[in-house]
């Protein structure tokens, strides 16, 4: 089994970081799921060094805030070609002023939504898992 981990961010509007029902920026893949912006650790990289690049990479958002504490981890299994792949994904929490996303090859769209709708347009169940964590996190801020 080969190990791969990555890193991301769950991004929300800080246009309305105080309303109860943010704004959170879910990307649509080619191969169709909705999901963060993510992607894998390179060898020189930390965990949100790599959330960073690939933030930057496909969306264009270079301009947002961390918000400290948060961090969320995803573990799960999947096969690429016949071969069973361990992967572990680390996903960070930001906000930003930036609404007009500049999306990569590696996706067909994008959607800013209110957090009902993105639970609901995420594709995988540890994804709306992270989401509604991320959430409470934001709720429990003073």
């Amino acid at each position: 089994m080969i190990t791969e981990k990555s890193a991301g961010f769950i991004v929300i509007s800080d246009n309305d970081s105080h309303n109860s029902d943010r704004s959170v920026l879910l990307l649509h893949y080619i191969s169709g799921h909705w999901d963060f912006p993510k992607g894998n650790i390179e060898s020189n990289e930390n965990e949100l060094q790599a959330a960073t690049r690939e933030l930057k990479e496909e969306t264009g958002i270079q301009n947002f805030t961390l918000l400290p504490g948060f961090k969320y981890i995803l573990n799960y299994k999947y096969t690429r070609k016949s071969t069973l792949i361990s992967k572990q994904v680390t996903l960070f929490l930001a906000s930003t002023k930036v609404n007009k996303v500049r999306i990569s090859h590696e996706h067909i769209g994008y959607q800013w939504t209110d957090i009902t709708s993105s639970v609901k347009q995420l594709t995988y169940s540890n994804a709306k898992n992270a989401l509604i964590y991320a959430m409470k996190f934001l709720k429990d801020l003073p």
